[in-house]
């Protein structure tokens, strides 16, 4: 039997490292800048050309390499912060497995250009899929400057695979970003096809949190600091009137490296129950120092999932820091009363008592007795034509309000004008009756026309040949309303309401680079956006039928949406677009219809080429069965 185990050429081995550690141009990003923050760098610039597929370029005033070291940099399991299996539990560095230059080599055109403090000519070296194509000496600046070209050049699945530019860029944005929140004594800066989309000198924390996400921030952050023997948690986190459902900034760091933990997440959300709705969320900006011994980093190839070893006790720190946080900045909310202009009560004394009321009546009375002269009330009160029809015209206008049945008439006699108690009470009697049963939202309405009956204010009913059908309003009108804005947006007819107080939306890079790539479709829907710079637009028109709903939030959900779906082909993200606007501007449930509107919106379903279901997925409308009914009655 011959043997089958050989082992991979270098080439072949780091081609696979690579799938691990270099997934997609941001990948590259975060390896490079990493690399540069643990050579002491101070200014770090970082230069992009279609979302890093054709070029990246990361250039810093670090350390820099020596000849040698750049050479043996791009090996495997090169590093310059392990000598012995005792030192990954003593890392405070960011990258350390060694692997980071060799796998971006093997599967990209690499150039580096370096040069240490103490030396006088620098090094170049270019390397392409692990060969070292040439070294030389040159001279160049302090540091290291690093040029990836066409990476995946020699994978073209892997190539095929990367998203569209919109949403690698956005990937490289948001890498970015995590570095720069964590590391606010370096200055960054960030080009996009020469476009500067980040300039942030060196600033405290507060500062640089602004800088990325906006100025908006700085009226909402209230600051976390507690300090224990077992872990230091800092930060910032969100008033609980800045809650939203999506597109809140939530962020760990632990020991200088960004995490994602579900857990602590849950203990933050923990402090804000019942200050904020539920479902929403809240933007956070926590950083945890423990000792490098009491974690383990390399859980995870991104190294983003990070194992705590008192996780338990952590949680209640987290939680109590961030409740103290809330109540020290008065952020949980009180009763408070208002006392300006309230009368001037005095004080209850024992000693004082109170004489009972004294009531007088006529305990003769009788309102219905017939006098000798023929009036009501034993001759001391009798009531006019006029007050009888006061009497019955406030009681026909209740009927009105709440029954649409309509007004009976009524003739009235002079001569029965002050008939007996007998004539009155009849005709009061059947006034009443005719004003009930009142009607209420949540109660079910019998119309005329079509027999349609809305129920709960949420579902219509209606006969059909098989039995009878049930609709769900809300998600009848999201189907209605979603088709009409697939069109208006494929046809580009959309109608543009203008707004005569134009609202301001202030978006991240991230985000604004993500609404750039969807700009032609809001347009094609009905919205006007002016580009202000500085990732500022303000909002000139809206989509007509959906006046009374806040512009920024939908373009903030839509916006949002689009980046968890991660969508790049452009009939998805014209779904997304009108599936939001559809929910934006359905009918709620609980609003009362009338048969009018009711049968309007039952035609126009129907009129839809998939009136079941709504666009993602969800049952629109269900028939029980006139047998199943009758069965019910056996």
């Amino acid at each position: 039997m011959s043997d089958i185990i050989h082992l991979l050429p270098d080439s072949v081995a780091n081609q696979i490292a690579a799938g691990e550690v270099i997934q997609r141009p941001a990948s590259v990003i975060k390896e490079l800048v990493e690399n540069a923050i643990d050579a002491d760098a101070r200014n770090i610039h970082v230069l992009v050309t279609d979302a890093g597929k054709t070029s990246i370029q990361v250039i810093d005033d670090g350390k820099g390499m020596s000849e040698t070291d750049a050479r043996l940099s791009f090996e495997r399991h090169a590093t310059s912060k392990i000598r012995e299996a005792a030192d990954l539990f003593a890392l405070r560095t960011m990258g350390f497995r060694g692997e980071a230059l060799a796998s971006i080599a093997a599967v990209a055109q690499v150039e580096l250009k370096t040069r240490p403090e103490s030396e006088e000519l620098g090094t170049k070296l270019v390397i392409a899929g692990s060969t070292v194509e040439s070294q030389e000496a040159v001279s160049c600046s302090k540091g290291s400057n690093f040029s990836v070209k066409n990476l995946f050049f020699n994978v073209p699945a892997r190539r095929k695979f990367l998203k569209a530019n919109s949403t690698e860029l956005s990937n490289i944005l948001a890498e970015f970003e995590r570095i720069a929140l964590v590391h606010p004594e370096v200055a960054f800066s960030l080009y996009s096809n020469d476009s500067e989309l980040f300039n942030l000198p060196v600033s405290p924390l507060r500062q640089r949190i602004m800088a990325i996400f906006g100025k908006k921030l700085n009226q909402q952050l209230l600051n976390i600091d507690v300090n224990t023997t077992m872990v230091k948690v800092s930060g910032y986190v969100a008033k609980p009137e800045t809650a939203r459902k999506k597109g809140s900034h939530q962020y760990f760091f632990v020991n200088g490296r960004y995490m994602r933990h579900p857990y602590f997440h849950k203990a933050v959300m923990e402090a804000y129950e019942q200050l904020i709705p539920a479902g929403e969320q809240i933007s956070y900006f926590i950083y945890f120092e423990v000792d490098p011994a009491n974690i383990d980093v390399n859980i995870h190839p991104t190294k983003t999932e990070i194992k705590f070893e008192n996780e338990q006790a952590i949680w209640q720190i987290l939680s109590a820091s961030v409740k103290e946080s809330l109540g020290k900045f008065s952020a949980i909310p009180s009763i408070d009363f208002d006392t300006e202009d309230m009368p001037d009560i005095p004080a209850f004394e024992q000693k004082t008592t109170s004489e009972p009321p004294k009531v007088h009546y006529n305990s003769d009375y009788n309102p219905f007795k017939v006098s000798a002269g023929g009036s009501a009330g034993g001759g001391s009160y009798s009531r006019s034509k006029v007050e009888w029809e006061d009497l019955y015209g406030g009681l026909t206008k209740a009927s009105k309000m709440n029954n649409p049945m309509p007004e009976p008439e009524m003739e009235w006699e002079d001569s029965a004008v002050n008939e007996g108690a007998s004539v009155v009470e009849e005709k009061v009697e059947t006034v009443t009756s005719m004003a009930s049963p009142t009607l209420y939202a949540s109660e079910p309405v019998i119309e005329k026309g079509n027999q349609h009956l809305q129920f709960k204010g949420r579902f219509i009913l209606t006969s059909v040949k098989s039995g009878l059908m049930l609709i769900d309003q809300h998600r009848a009108h999201i189907r209605v309303l979603f088709d009409r804005y697939m069109i208006q947006i494929q046809q580009k007819q959309g109608v543009s309401q203008g707004v005569l107080f134009p609202e301001i939306l202030q978006l991240p890079a991230s985000e604004a680079t993500v609404l750039q790539s969807i700009m032609e479709d809001l347009s094609a829907v009905g919205f006007d956006l002016s580009n202000l710079g500085g990732g500022s637009y303000a909002i000139n028109g809206i989509p007509s039928g959906i006046e009374g709903l806040n512009p920024v939030e939908l373009l903030r959900n839509m916006l949002h949406t689009a980046m968890e779906k991660g969508n790049d082909v452009k009939e998805e993200i014209q779904n997304i677009l009108a599936l939001t606007l559809a929910r934006a501007a359905a009918i709620v449930y609980g609003q009362v219809l009338s048969n009018e509107e009711m049968v309007s919106l039952v035609d126009n379903l129907f009129a839809c080429p998939s009136p079941n279901y709504t666009p993602d997925g969800k049952t629109v409308l269900t028939t029980i069965r006139e047998e199943d009914i009758e069965r019910l009655f056996k």
